[in-house]
C-alpha cells in the first residue's frame, strides 16, 4: 500500500484535461437492469455525457465489462461514443485486480482517476478502494453510476469516501474541465452534449439560442 495525501483544495485540486483518466466499468444490460436507485435511462444519459465530455477534452478512457457473453455487450449508446474501442472484458468483480486495466491506466500516466461503474457497492467501491490504496487520486461519479437499491447505492458512496474518494456528478465533470468560457476551442463541444444530455438546463439552453438566433449580429 502506498501512502498518499491528495490534493483537497486549491486550483491543483482541480480536474483537468491533462491531468486525470477515465474509467467506465461494466454498463451492461444485465447490470442496468438491477439499477434500482435511479431511473435507468437517466442513468444512461448521464453516463453517455460523461463519455462524450471526456472526448471532447481528450481524456484517456477506458471501456471495461464483465463475462459479457452472460451480462452483455457494453450499452449501444455508450460503445457509440468510442466505437473505435474494444472494452477489455474481465472475470474480476473488481476492476483493479485486473492486469491490462491497471495497466492501461498506468500507461496514461494520470495520477487523479474518475470512475463510474455499475454497481456502485460493488463494480465502483471496490476499484476506488484499491486505486485510493495504490496512491491515486480517485473521483467517482455518482449519477453516472447506479446501486441495487437506494441503500445500497448510499453505502457504497459512504464506504468511499470514507476510504478517501471524491464524489461528483457527469455534469461536474464537464464543468470543471471546461472551467473558463473564453476556451472556445472546446465550448462549442460542451454546449452540444448539454444540449443532447442536459435536462431541464439544455431546455433552457436551447431557449436562448432561440431568443439569440433572433437578433442580428448575435453570432448564435
Amino acid at each position: 500500500m502506498i501512502s498518499s495525501k491528495p490534493v483537497r483544495v486549491g486550483l491543483d485540486a482541480m480536474l483537468t484535461p491533462d491531468n486525470c483518466a477515465l474509467v467506465l466499468i461494466d454498463h451492461q444490460p444485465f447490470q442496468v437492469s438491477g439499477v434500482k436507485n435511479i431511473d435507468a435511462a437517466l442513468m444512461i444519459n448521464n453516463v453517455v455525457m460523461l463519455a462524450k465530455a471526456a472526448k471532447a477534452f481528450n481524456v484517456p478512457t477506458l471501456l471495461t465489462t464483465v463475462l459479457k457473453d452472460r451480462g452483455g455487450n457494453l450499452i449501444k449508446p455508450l460503445q457509440d461514443v468510442f466505437p473505435e474501442q474494444t472494452p477489455i472484458d474481465r472475470t474480476t468483480i473488481n476492476t483493479w485486480e485486473d492486469e491490462s486495466c491497471v495497466r492501461w491506466v498506468e500507461g496514461t500516466g494520470r495520477r487523479k482517476i474518475v470512475i463510474a461503474a455499475l454497481w456502485t457497492e460493488i463494480c465502483l467501491a471496490f476499484p476506488v478502494i484499491h486505486a485510493l490504496g495504490e496512491g491515486y487520486e480517485v473521483y467517482f461519479v455518482t449519477d453516472a453510476s447506479g446501486g441495487t437499491s437506494v441503500e445500497a447505492h448510499e453505502m457504497g458512496i459512504q464506504r468511499m469516501i470514507q476510504a478517501g474518494a471524491i464524489p461528483l456528478t457527469a455534469g461536474v465533470f464537464m464543468a470543471e474541465l471546461q472551467r473558463d468560457w473564453a476556451r472556445e476551442e472546446t465550448a462549442g463541444k460542451v454546449a452540444e452534449i448539454m444540449l443532447e444530455h442536459g435536462g431541464a438546463s439544455a431546455t433552457n439552453l436551447a431557449w436562448e439560442l432561440q431568443l439569440l438566433a433572433g437578433r442580428p449580429g448575435s453570432g448564435a
